[in-house]
């Protein structure tokens, strides 16, 4: 089965709900990929898209430089569905008009479906008296559409936004105001559904099973009965790429799994027991956190301290690789944000480049192929094949982790000593988040260790030790977080057990910055 046989073209107009836009199209069974509104009409039509998404945006129509769709889009007849900024975009570049509203609109609101068109037909969530289908839907936006273009008909509408859907069925061209990528539009999924399957024609071939058998024949094809070499660091995307190639190659795949010393509590015990000992693949362990300790000594600033890892974990690497002579691949647990984020346009927006292996900053001059399987999917695509590949829930479901370890979760310099303490405080939070049931309700959690000291009483003893403070965080991208708002009875619960078993923290805090301003990560 061809999984890439149906796929839909998502434009990126820079809304925080683009990568949202296609999680529901792939959990609808359907490819997709995100391009920029600014990608040349050429890669458009050599995408071969079945249909194309507008997403939102922050820009406005009325801007003198507002981002406009490719114009020849229009002409390529197929369907289009533009959210929010791309249905105004439809209507301002087909003829119509926007307006500013006066003030934003943003929340939840009720919108009568009209005209009975293909998108919305039947599709709601209540039949007023009058015998009006209403949907339940999510709205942000600060314009909105006054004249609809040329050959348009209305399709919802709302006491704010009179035309807040459009449809040309001629053309096949749709455009919706709110937004039926998030949660709180109660339809949707069925709306998505319903221009994927109906109006697009598309089938629903991407599932994790078909991902999975057809992963394992490319990668058969592509290496062969050659050797292939992969950074193993315990994470959800390296552990899901083991157990795949593992599957797909057997004998032929090599973990190398470098332990720098900045690793959770007993993670390198973990990760050889789970691959080495119950799932056969081999794995060389690397004990390097001497080496580790050494290059970040007097280190300080987070972007010295991020290089600083990352090319001793190459350099290491690059030593235990070269010990297997017969060593042609390079496995990589790249995913598609990775692709997204990763590759720059000239414009400064994220542009899909499928040559560009340069995500982890590997050599130019690397004379491994690479192998990445996963370069497609999504975070919780990932997940779910790791589970089907025999990976334990708990395992597949952490949360992330970053590739520099505790050295960016130590602000300052990382000492041995602040790492082990840092160790088995987080240890502490994080088993008492699934103790008390709340491990899964928040995206983010982990402990970090903070430069300064500060007074505390032990018995009648005075205490001058380091202050840590506990992260949380609920998020759906990554992109924008909220903190989570944890019980203050776990939260004391959680602080009296690290000041208590842990010798040299004197205080616990906890951060209550959002994402933005703050990042998820303090360095």
């Amino acid at each position: 089965m061809d999984i890439h046989q149906d796929k839909i073209l998502i434009l990126d107009f820079g809304s925080q709900y683009t990568q949202l836009i296609a999680r529901r199209v792939r959990e609808a069974g359907v490819y997709c990929e995100i391009y920029p509104w600014d990608i040349e009409f050429s890669r458009i039509q050599a995408f071969d898209a079945k249909g194309i998404i507008l997403s939102g945006g922050p820009e406005s129509t009325l801007s003198d430089h507002r981002p406009l769709a490719p114009i020849e889009i229009f002409n390529l007849e197929i369907p289009i569905l533009g959210i929010c900024y791309g249905m105004q975009t439809i209507a301002s570049q087909l003829g119509g008009a926007v307006e500013n509203c006066g003030k934003s609109e943003f929340g939840f609101a009720k919108v009568r479906a009209r005209g009975h068109t293909e998108l919305l037909r039947d599709i709601q969530d209540e039949v007023t008296s009058e015998g009006y289908g209403m949907l339940d839907v999510w709205m942000s936006h600060g314009d909105r559409v006054s004249v609809m273009p040329p050959g348009f008909k209305l399709m919802a509408s709302t006491d704010s936004a009179p035309i807040a859907g459009i449809a040309n069925e001629d053309r096949q061209i749709y455009g919706l105001q709110f937004h039926p990528e998030v949660t709180h539009t109660v339809q949707g999924v069925t709306i998505y559904k319903r221009f994927l399957y109906d109006i697009c024609g598309c089938g629903s071939a991407w599932t994790s099973a078909n991902i999975i058998e057809t992963s394992i024949a490319n990668v058969r094809k592509q290496v062969g009965n050659d050797h292939v070499i992969l950074g193993l660091s315990g994470g959800v995307d390296s552990s899901v790429v083991a157990a795949l190639l593992h599957q797909a190659i057997g004998t032929q795949l090599t973990c190398i799994f470098v332990d720098n010393g900045l690793l959770r509590h007993q993670e390198g015990d973990q990760v050889m027991a789970l691959f080495d000992k119950n799932m056969g693949v081999k794995v060389i362990r690397v004990d390097a956190e001497e080496r580790f300790l050494g290059k970040l000594k007097g280190l300080t600033d987070p972007e010295l301290k991020r290089k600083a890892i990352g090319n001793l974990f190459i350099e290491i690497f690059e030593e235990e690789a070269e010990k297997l002579v017969d060593a042609k691949w390079l496995a990589q647990g790249t995913i598609y944000p990775d692709v997204i984020e990763s590759a720059g346009a000239s414009t400064g927006k994220a542009h899909l480049i499928k040559s560009h292996h340069n995500v982890g900053g590997l050599p130019d001059d690397m004379k491994l192929g690479l192998v990445e399987p996963l370069r497609e999917l999504f975070k919780d695509e990932v997940r779910k094949i790791g589970i089907d590949l025999g990976l334990s829930r708990e395992m597949v479901y952490r949360h992330p982790f970053p590739g520099p370890g505790l050295g960016v979760r130590i602000l300052g310099e990382v000492k041995k000593e602040f790492a082990d303490v840092l160790r088995l405080a987080d240890d502490i939070f994080i088993k008492e988040l699934r103790s008390y049931d709340l491990y899964d309700k928040v995206s983010q959690a982990f402990v970090v260790f903070l430069p300064i000291k500060s007074v505390g009483v032990t018995g009648d003893g005075r205490r001058y030790d380091h202050v840590v403070s506990l992260r949380a965080v609920e998020t759906i991208d990554f992109m924008t977080a909220r903190w989570a708002d944890l019980p203050y009875d776990f939260l004391d619960h959680v602080s009296r057990r690290i000041m208590n078993e842990i010798e040299g923290i004197s205080r616990v805090v906890y951060d209550i910055s959002g994402k933005p301003p703050g990042t998820i990560e303090w360095e």
